[in-house]
C-alpha cells in the first residue's frame, strides 16, 4: 500500500490532505479496540469534496488512517497547542478523550517509542518528502507557491472547544504562513459564504504542515481550512456524504480556490 497518493498539476496551488486517510496495518489493527477501528476522527469524503475543483491543482493525500500516525503534528511529538487537549502524534484517544487501544494486562496495546518512529519513518516522513517534493516542483514553474491544507472536523468536540466549531476555520498561524492578500481574500471569500460561518486563526490556526512549510520570504505561502463536517455530511457513524449540502459548500471552496489561485499569481 502506497502511503501517498500524488496528483501533479500545473497550478501554482497544491492541496494537502494529509487525513482522509483510512489504512491500517494488519498487523497492527488487532491492536485497536472498536472505537480505534471506527476511526471516527478521519476527515471523511475530504478527497472527494475537493475533487476537480481546480483541475490543475496538484493534490499529495495521504491513504493511512491517522490513528496510525498524524501526518500533521510534529514529528518530535510537540504539542502544537501547549495548554489545549489535543492528540498525539501517534493518537491514543480519540477527540472525545476515549482510548482508541485494547487493553491488554497493566500497559495496553499503545506504540512504544521504537514502534512510534517505525511509523514516523514509513509514514509521515514519505508524506512529507512527497509534500516537499511537489512545493519545490511547483515553486520552480512558478516562482511562487501556494499549499492548501484541507481538512474537516465534526462541529462538536468538547474535548477540543466549547461549544459549535464555526463552518470555516482558517489558519495561517496567527498570519505568519502567507502574504497578507492571501489571508485577506480567503477570509474575505469565507465570510461572503451566505448561509455559513467562519473565523481565521480560532481554535485551529494550522497544524504542523502550516507552520513547518508557510515561509511567504520564500514564496512558500500556506493556508489551512478546517470545515465543520456538518457542511457537507453525517456526523456520525457511518458518515454518510449529502450530496445536495457538499454541491452547495462546493459552490464556495471553489471560488476560494480560483480566489487565491488568482491572488499567488499576481503575487509573482
Amino acid at each position: 500500500m502506497n502511503p501517498v497518493d500524488i496528483f501533479e498539476g500545473s497550478s501554482p496551488v497544491i492541496l494537502a490532505q494529509p487525513h482522509g486517510g483510512t489504512f491500517l496495518p494488519t498487523e497492527l489493527s488487532e491492536h485497536y479496540n472498536e472505537l480505534g477501528r471506527e476511526m471516527a476522527d478521519t476527515d471523511w469524503h475530504i478527497h472527494r469534496l475537493y475533487d476537480g475543483l481546480l483541475a490543475d491543482a496538484s493534490v499529495v493525500e495521504a491513504t493511512f488512517s491517522r490513528y496510525l500516525i498524524d501526518a500533521n503534528r510534529d514529528p518530535s511529538g510537540s504539542s502544537l497547542y501547549p495548554g489545549q487537549n489535543t492528540t498525539e502524534l501517534c493518537p491514543t484517544v480519540d477527540f472525545e478523550g476515549r482510548s482508541i487501544y485494547q487493553k491488554r494486562g497493566l500497559h495496553g496495546t499503545e506504540p512504544d517509542a521504537e514502534e512510534i518512529e517505525i511509523r514516523r519513518k514509513n509514514y509521515h516522513a514519505v508524506y512529507h518528502s512527497a509534500l516537499a517534493e511537489q512545493i519545490e516542483r511547483v515553486r520552480k514553474i512558478h516562482g511562487t507557491v501556494l499549499l492548501f491544507d484541507c481538512h474537516s472536523i465534526r462541529s462538536r468536540l468538547p474535548f477540543l472547544f466549547e461549544g459549535e466549531l464555526p463552518d470555516f476555520n482558517l489558519g495561517t498561524y496567527n498570519t505568519s504562513t502567507c502574504a497578507p492578500e492571501i489571508e485577506a481574500a480567503a477570509l474575505e471569500i469565507c465570510a461572503e459564504a451566505d448561509g455559513y460561518s467562519s473565523v481565521l486563526n480560532g481554535r485551529f490556526k494550522g497544524g504542523w504542515t502550516t507552520r513547518h512549510y508557510g515561509n511567504p520570504e520564500k514564496g512558500i505561502h500556506v493556508i489551512q481550512l478546517e470545515l465543520a463536517q456538518q457542511t457537507y455530511m453525517d456526523e456520525s457513524a457511518p458518515w454518510l456524504y449529502h450530496e445536495e449540502k457538499a454541491e452547495k459548500l462546493r459552490v464556495h471552496l471553489k471560488k476560494l480556490l480560483s480566489c487565491l489561485e488568482q491572488t499567488i499569481t499576481s503575487l509573482t
